[in-house]
Formats: C-alpha cells, sequence, structure tokens
C-alpha cells in the first residue's frame, strides 16, 4: 500500500468516526429540543427550536443550518454546538442557548455558553435528561432573575447573556 492509500484508508477511518460523532450529537440535541419543550409545559405550542449557534436567527428548527458542522460533506471531527431557541414571552420573543457537545470517552459533554455542564452517559438512549432540564431551566431563568435583582439594587445593569430574535406573527 502506498502512503497515498494509507493516508486515504485514515481519512476514511476518520470521516466514518466524524459521521458517528454528528450523527449521535445531532439525535442527542433534537431529543433535548422536544424533551425540554415538555419540559417547560407549553400550553402554547412549540417553545423550543434547534437553531445555528452563531450569527441571525429565527426561532424554527432547521436541522441543516443548527450545527457548527456541515450535515453532509467533509466533517470534523470534535465538538459540535448547537443553539436552542426557547420562547421567553407569551408573544413571540425567542432567546438564543447556545450548546456545545463533544465526546468524552464512553460520555457526551453537554457544556451551556457562560453556563453548566452535563455528561450524558453512552448509550444516549439509556439516560434521563431530566436533571439536565432542571439546570438548564435554572440557568435560563437565573439570567433574567439576576437581572431583576441588579436592578432593584440599583447596581450593574448589564444586559442578558442571550442573542434575541423575534418571530414573525404571520
Amino acid at each position: 500500500m502506498s502512503r497515498f492509500e494509507d493516508l486515504l484508508e485514515t481519512v476514511k477511518e476518520y470521516q466514518l468516526r466524524a459521521a458517528e460523532n454528528y450523527e449521535r450529537i445531532r439525535q442527542l440535541a433534537s431529543d433535548l429540543k422536544d424533551g425540554f419543550c415538555a419540559y417547560l409545559g407549553s400550553s402554547k405550542g412549540v417553545c423550543v427550536h434547534l437553531v445555528p449557534p452563531t450569527g441571525a436567527f429565527k426561532p424554527q428548527t432547521d436541522l441543516d443550518t443548527a450545527f457548527s458542522i456541515p450535515p453532509r460533506g467533509f466533517r470534523p471531527l470534535g465538538p459540535v454546538l448547537f443553539g436552542l431557541a426557547v420562547r421567553v414571552t407569551e408573544g413571540t420573543e425567542w432567546i438564543r442557548v447556545v450548546v456545545h457537545c463533544h465526546k468524552q470517552g464512553e460520555n457526551f459533554t453537554v457544556h451551556v455558553d457562560d453556563g453548566p455542564s452535563y455528561t450524558f452517559k453512552l448509550p444516549l438512549a439509556d439516560n434521563d435528561p431530566q436533571e439536565f432540564y432542571d439546570i438548564l431551566y435554572a440557568y435560563i431563568r437565573a439570567q433574567f432573575s439576576e437581572a431583576i435583582e441588579r436592578y432593584d439594587r440599583g447596581t450593574d445593569a448589564r444586559s442578558i447573556g442571550f442573542d434575541f430574535s423575534e418571530a414573525d406573527d404571520g
């Protein structure tokens, strides 16, 4: 086998692992989106979407753009980012929570930007994500309640650490 053929075989194995990593994270993200919306218990319809982790976003799930790596073609092997858009009003205001996900041994660690981390054991289907939902909910709520407290004290009136978007009404 030539060096070039050896390189091609190595890259082929790399791409198999990258595809496996991407598909596992994509499934986890989709499950978290659906599960967190159910956890929130909205009686007003969908309250969580998968959105791009950076840039402008619309609160609608698009699996082709919701992740930091492409769904097809050459994919890097490593952490994958995705955004969870969470509706935060009765109306159409949504925030984006950016999530970093990567495999460590037989676990997947999910890290919220500037926030908590949580580790899921593999296989992912064997996990009860309730504890993660509790952590994510507490983190999002704290962003608002801490801002209220700072405002009421008259100190440190900095902005909320989320990207906001407003859905189209029609």
